[in-house]
């Protein structure tokens, strides 16, 4: 018999319950604006904290608070070189003495240096 008084109800879309006797928590309408003039008001509780920028009703592009701070600017790492992560491993004096190991050892001779198949045959 219930399933019977059920069918046809659409349970998901509508709710049942009401907001009689219900005594809601204090509220405050805070109005944003979007680039494009769109204005429109989200209530939200009084004891909460107002974020500085909200997505726009109308067009759904970034909207700021009327009459507040801009959101502050996010602090970005600085782009690391291969110089930074370098001097992070060794210090200055460690990489001119590996330098200078590396210069005797090319003019020394004693290194192998393969020659690459296609050199060989421009040079010929």
């Amino acid at each position: 018999m219930s399933e019977r008084a059920l069918r046809g109800t659409r349970l998901v879309v509508t709710s049942y319950e009401t907001d009689r006797g219900i005594d809601l928590a204090p509220r405050q309408a805070v109005e944003y604006a979007c680039e494009k003039g769109h204005r429109f008001e989200m209530p939200f509780s009084v004891e909460a904290e107002i974020p500085p920028e909200w997505e726009c009703k109308v067009c759904g592009a970034p909207a700021l608070l009327v009459d507040g701070d801009g959101p502050e600017e996010k602090k970005g790492k600085p782009a690391r070189t291969h110089w930074d992560m370098l001097m992070e491993r060794r210090t200055r004096e460690e990489l001119e003495e590996v330098l200078a190991e590396r210069l005797e050892v090319l003019r020394s001779g004693t290194m192998n240096i393969a020659v690459h198949p296609r050199d060989s045959r421009k040079s010929a």
